[in-house]
């Protein structure tokens, strides 16, 4: 039936696309914080923190650290509760599917929105909620739209990186609302805005989305959707049969493949390599996150407090922010060069997999190192060159996190490994608190001391790609003892 065919095609084709606009406009918003706070500080939002102080040559000024420590404080918790709540957000999505989980985060996402929209200066403390139910509901929207990767088989990975890319490109959106605001839109009227858009994203959840999940492989002619008469019967089928995966899953392609016994959850939550790539993703997580939480303060440093050269930097910060989506799929080239070429004799896939991703765990912390060293340079033109390093390496990082542990560990356990890693990392980011505070404290709002600190913290990130070399090196080394005990025999 060509009909139903092209029907089907259209139909994924407009989930595709949708996702796509959803992740880039909507998802990781929260990112863009440094955007947001300029136009918050104008609004006078936590301004009763600012003092008058006297300066030099007994001229009076006004210190607003205590201001930018609130500010700093906000995105700190928003930030540990997108990446702690990955974990309780996957088992919701995997225990009630789809439908389920989108409402949920339509519902916080709408919720945050709206707190921002009837905010005042007066209501600032409103903005601790708000950041947080943000950042929740977009990480729904990320996870949820994930398994669309599902529908186009060969490609499958590819669309899943893009997703991730324009995860972070939608850190724009505070950008888009910044320029709004200088025009003369009100920021009540930008986030009223964005609440309305929950009615496109209750579209997307029953018309174009699966009330349960895409499994894969795709079963032939596979629907979905709420006009779909079939489309539940058929994912009600797949489900129970085991059949269905986890968005984020690499699931074999090779159905015909022996069963071996897989390792326990606890043994990869034990294991080297869960621990190391933890250690990989927490360091460099924590000095992205404090670059975003300290931008702002950073760039009032080193402009001298110029507001139009701070807005300038932060526009191309925001800027940027939006080749996220282009850098993202560099890192799955890198990953996936050795398909398609021979394996070594003996080679199992798996191990052609983790030798291929030793290139992108080397590459993903070496770009950390040099955007660390540019951002700890306070040379204010370099701080393009750390703009543009910081988005290349979140891009990496995040779209190899999620690979890495796809071919390290079995498929069973990826969600749950996945936002394990996630939530442990969340703990640790916690850290750029006290070190922000340390800053307004004891540096008196100089950070050399610790952005030096988290440089040479980054250095650990590099113990993880050298372990897993070492450890295919030694799988090579075992099958090349083999097969001269088998030549000699």
């Amino acid at each position: 039936m060509p009909g139903f065919e092209n029907v089907l095609a259209v139909r994924r084709c407009l989930t595709f696309a949708t996702g796509l606009v959803e992740c880039l406009c909507f998802a990781g918003a929260v990112f863009g914080w440094a955007s947001l706070v300029f136009i918050l500080k104008t609004e006078g939002y936590f301004s009763s923190l600012c003092v008058n102080t006297t300066g030099v040559n007994s001229t009076h000024v006004l210190d607003c650290s205590g201001q930018d420590e609130q500010f700093s404080l906000v995105f700190t918790i928003a930030s540990f509760m997108n990446n702690f709540l990955t974990l309780p957000n996957g088992f919701l999505f995997d225990r009630f599917g789809t439908t389920v989980a989108r409402l949920f985060g339509i519902f916080l996402y709408t919720t945050g929105t709206l707190m921002v929209a009837f905010s005042t200066s007066a209501l600032s403390n409103l903005l601790f909620p708000a950041l947080s139910l943000l950042a929740v509901g977009g990480i729904l929207f990320l996870m949820t739209n994930m398994q669309v990767g599902n529908l186009f088989g060969s490609h499958r990975s590819t669309i899943i990186t893009l997703y991730n890319g324009a995860f972070d490109s939608s850190s724009a959106l505070f950008l888009v609302i910044k320029v709004l605001h200088e025009s003369g839109i009100s920021l009540r009227a930008s986030f009223l805005f964005l609440s309305a858009c929950s009615i496109i994203h209750l579209l997307r959840t029953f018309f174009l989305l699966p009330r349960n999940f895409i499994p894969y492989p795709l079963p032939d002619r596979y629907t979905y959707g709420i006009s779909c008469g079939k489309s539940k019967a058929l994912s009600a089928k797949v489900a129970a049969n085991g059949i269905s995966q986890r968005t984020t899953e690499e699931t074999p392609l090779d159905k015909d493949a022996p069963v071996k016994q897989e390792k326990s959850f606890r043994e990869c939550f034990l294991s080297r390599f869960f621990v190391l790539h933890l250690l990989w993703l927490s360091v460099m997580q924590l000095r992205h996150y404090l670059f975003i939480g300290t931008l702002n303060p950073m760039l009032h440093r080193l402009t001298d407090g110029e507001p139009s050269l701070v807005s300038q930097y932060i526009n191309a910060f925001a800027i940027t922010q939006l080749c996220g989506v282009l850098c993202a799929p560099w890192n799955g080239l890198i990953m996936d060069r050795h398909k398609g070429k021979p394996r070594a004799a003996g080679e199992s896939e798996q191990e052609a997999d983790l030798r291929a991703s030793v290139l992108s765990l080397f590459l993903t912390a070496l770009q950390c190192l040099l955007f660390s060293v540019c951002a700890s340079t306070p040379y204010l033109p370099l701080q393009y060159l750390t703009f543009i390093l910081q988005v290349l390496n979140r891009s990496f990082l995040y779209g190899g996190n999620a690979a890495f542990i796809s071919i390290a560990f079995p498929s069973c356990h990826f969600g749950k490994l996945y936002g394990l890693v996630m939530a442990l990392s969340a703990v640790f980011s916690v850290l750029q608190y006290p070190c922000f505070a340390l800053v307004k404290g004891a540096l008196g709002g100089d950070p050399l001391y610790v952005n030096v600190g988290l440089t040479l913290l980054s250095l650990l990130a590099f113990i993880h790609p050298v372990s897993v070399y070492l450890h295919c090196r030694s799988l090579a080394s075992q099958r090349a003892r083999s097969r001269a005990v088998t030549a000699s025999s």
